[in-house]
């Protein structure tokens, strides 16, 4: 048998390196069989044990070996074989950036059970989905089941029997002869004709993409506005017109798109080696180090080739015209900005949004991530970063990459992962969802067996999650068809998902959880009753059943139709009045509930759908980059109770928090939180006469208000916990409320913030903005103070 694999892996290699392909090999068995074969498998295929790497729990090779759990660390990097062992368990993402990481001519090789029983194998991953109160027992094998079904399906996968002692699958294709690499007469190869980086640094490309993409940089360089339109023989150098960029004062930026194997690390660091080789400093950051070094490599090649390499380290390169490229963790680049003339973000969607943004303080940054997610990084870059920078004030450059670089086009391995992964997963095209209305869908239960059973509706419903969220990635597909917690709900028009709703069943909890959860311990899956019992030390919010609304998720074709309501809408009468015709006699609950990064939009649509606000983190997330909102919708009189006593909490702790913890929180943000908290949670407005008069005395006459800001606090959030159209008061002015009010800054602060002339007239503006609040809310004390100067 041994000789055999060996044989067939010969053959595999053989293949993929004369194709510019990857192939895989799938040895299928006992586990100590399997590795006795893979070892002599590697003595074979002549790869260097520093190109190969295995992806498990134990360092049973010669080569470097990482957990499944930290095979992020693969982004950036390639190998020649890479070995995944999936006998105590498979993580969806780890075998996506296992994959991501082969080079073309490589072997993945898989270590798995025999294919008809893996479905069945239990292990950590599937420990991880079963959430209290279910357990392992309850989380079905979908996933892996669909993964063999494809590992047989697909070309270029070699199967292995080790128990049968046969080839199962060969995996080889026997394509035609083709030629590969560029070809040399390509004038799509040609550098731009005003080029401002090295001839070199295109001759160094291999693909038209990667040139263009080279070519997208040189906006970046400084004082390249002031040589536009400048011939390469126009004299003087990047770095001699510097000055340039001080005249233009433009920011601009850079952002490269592309699959794995495409080239757009290698075009960023012959990029950063064209700017460094002109005398440029260019700050390289990245999730880590290894991420990075394909950047530094091409950097340092080209800088070699143009001769101007003065000193090569681990992470800097120094050159002879005085510039250099260096690495720095995001943490640290971050406060490093100012020293740098360019920045260049490798892998940039598996950084979080909220330190993207801070990224963008930079003049010229570049940007170059992962469009499909072999890591999982999800969308946080494309559907929440995006947004950020196109208000950023940057001028933006778009280039994406499409032609594979390390490896052919078609190669089968990209192709069976973007099927068994559904990393190219899209939702319906746009034509056959247009006359969509919520009056013409249909509500349906998209249950996990019918969606393992059709494969376009699979690919509709996953795709409406990848697209429409920041963070989806292949676990979540996992969890979509196995989780036994997770239920999925839909609006169907002629048969297509025009809009889809993620559900987590919570709470329900026994008192042993619920105590042990109060005592400090964290409970997977139950997101409210976890933060609503530990951090708010509610003991008994674990008991009453709920829905959380996970993700909801509206084709884009058919937004702002209210079709995400109307989805909201019927899950809340299925859950609430317990239809028999849709759900069953178990599915009545007490709550619904999210969370969510807190936007005034986001918050503002679910209080639309009735839902409202409990609880606002103290902490950005790390990946949406904002202050997290929770916010309930009971169904039931214990849910009620739940809800109202949170409500309660939440408005007498949240105008102390202002000052403290959410300091910072956009007054937008402050706004739409108030106007989301349910009005009967609203404390009753108890100022005393002398209060009444300190606040008249500011809003109609010479009084202060330094000299006793709480009453001023408790008018302001009364004013904005209510209706209102009850005061009406111009949006500046509510902003004006929050930052002074609630959040105390300086009053130089605010009025730079908020556009005053001058500290006076924000002052002036303060006491104006309470005169409604006066005339609305005042008790006759406070309205005889304000007829006493209206008199004068």
């Amino acid at each position: 048998m041994i000789e055999d694999a060996v044989a067939l892996a010969t053959s595999l290699r053989t293949e993929a390196t004369r194709t510019n392909e990857r192939r895989a090999l799938v040895l299928a068995g006992d586990r100590e069989r399997g590795y006795d074969v893979l070892e002599a498998v590697l003595d074979s295929v002549s790869v260097p044990i520093t190109k190969t790497t295995l992806v498990g729990p134990e360092d049973r090779l010669r080569c470097e070996q990482v957990p499944q759990a930290n095979a992020g660390e693969l982004l950036g990097t390639t190998r020649d074989v890479l070995v995944l062992d999936a006998h105590e368990g498979l993580r969806p993402n780890a075998l996506g950036k296992t994959v991501g990481a082969v080079d073309g001519g490589g072997l993945l090789v898989l270590l798995t059970p025999l294919l008809e029983e893996w479905p069945g194998r239990r292990g950590a991953f599937d420990e991880s989905l079963a959430v209290p109160p279910f357990s392992p027992s309850d989380v079905t094998s979908r996933f892996r089941g669909r993964l063999v079904e494809t590992l047989r399906a697909h070309r270029g996968i070699a199967i292995v029997d080790l128990e049968a002692g046969r080839v199962e699958d060969d995996g080889l294709t026997n394509p035609a002869p083709r030629l590969a690499g560029r070809d040399a007469e390509d004038p799509a190869l040609e550098m731009p004709p005003d080029h401002l980086f090295p001839a070199q640094a295109y001759d160094a490309c291999l693909t038209s993409d990667q040139a263009a993409a080279v070519a997208a940089f040189e906006p970046l360089a400084p004082g390249a506005r002031a040589r536009e339109g400048d011939g390469p023989d126009a004299g003087g150098s990047v770095a001699d017109s510097r000055d340039g960029q001080d005249q233009d004062g433009r920011q601009r930026a850079v952002v490269l798109e592309a699959d794995r194997g495409r080239g757009k690390s290698s075009a960023a660091g012959l990029a950063a080696g064209s700017l460094a080789s002109d005398g440029a400093d260019v700050l390289v950051t990245a999730p880590g180090w290894r991420n990075a070094e394909e950047v530094f490599g091409r950097a340092r090649e080209l800088c070699e080739t143009l001769e101007v390499l003065e000193t090569a380290e681990s992470r800097r390169i120094r050159t002879t015209g005085g510039g250099c490229v260096y690495f720095l963790e995001p943490a640290a680049a971050i406060e490093r900005l100012e020293a740098a003339d360019v920045v260049i973000v490798d892998e940039a969607a598996a950084l979080p949004v909220a330190r993207l943004e801070a990224l963008l303080a930079a003049d010229r940054i570049a940007f170059a991530t992962t469009i499909h997610g072999y890591e999982g990084a999800g969308r946080g870059f494309s559907v929440r970063f995006r947004d950020r920078l196109a208000d950023s004030g940057h001028e933006v450059t778009d280039r994406t990459l499409a032609e594979p670089i390390r490896y052919a086009a078609g190669d089968p391995l990209e192709v069976w992962a973007f099927r068994a992964l559904l990393l190219d997963a899209r939702p319906t095209v746009d034509s056959l969802v247009a006359d969509a209305t919520p009056d013409s869908v249909e509500y349906r239960r998209l249950e996990p067996d019918d969606l393992f059973d059709d494969e376009q509706r699979l690919r509709e419903a996953f795709g409406l999650l990848v697209l429409a969220h920041y963070r989806t990635e292949p676990n979540d597909l996992a969890r979509l068809l196995d989780a036994p917690n997770l239920e999925a709900r839909a609006l169907v028009h002629d048969g297509h998902v025009v809009c889809i709703a993620l559900l987590a069943r919570e709470g329900g909890l026994s008192p042993g959880t619920r105590g042990a959860m109060y005592e400090g311990g964290r409970v997977r899956g139950n997101m409210l009753p976890d933060v609503l019992t530990r951090q708010l030390r509610d003991e008994g919010a674990g008991e009453p059943r709920g829905v959380r609304i996970v993700r909801i998720a509206t084709h884009h074709e058919v937004r702002s139709r209210g079709l995400g309501s109307r989805l909201l809408e019927c899950v809340h009468d299925e859950f609430a009045d317990d239809d028999e015709d849709i759900g069953g006699e178990d599915d009545a609950v007490d709550w619904l509930g999210t969370g969510f990064g807190a936007t005034p939009e986001l918050l503002e649509f679910w209080r639309e759908n009735g839902y409202r606000t409990i609880h606002v983190s103290t902490t950005r997330n790390d990946a949406s980059g904002e202050h997290s909102a929770l916010m309930l919708r009971p169904t039931s009189s214990e849910g009620r109770s739940l809800h109202g006593r949170h409500a309660e909490w939440f408005v007498r702790r949240f105008p102390t928090l202002c000052t403290d913890a959410l300091a910072d929180l956009e007054p937008d943000v402050v706004r739409a939180v108030l106007r989301s908290v349910d009005e009967r949670a609203t404390p009753p407005l108890d100022l005393s006469d002398h209060e009444w008069r300190i606040v008249a005395g500011a809003a109609y006459g010479p009084g202060l208000f330094d000299v006793d800001p709480a009453p001023f606090r408790d008018l302001a959030v009364r004013y904005l916990l209510e209706d209102p159209d009850a005061v009406a008061l111009e949006e500046r002015q509510e902003r004006l409320l929050v930052v002074r009010v609630l959040q105390g800054r300086p009053w130089a602060s605010v009025a730079d913030r908020l556009e005053y002339p001058s500290t006076r007239q924000c002052m002036r503006a303060l006491g104006h903005a309470f005169r409604p609040l006066v005339d609305h809310y005042g008790t006759n004390e406070a309205l005889a103070v304000r007829d006493r100067f209206l008199e004068t």
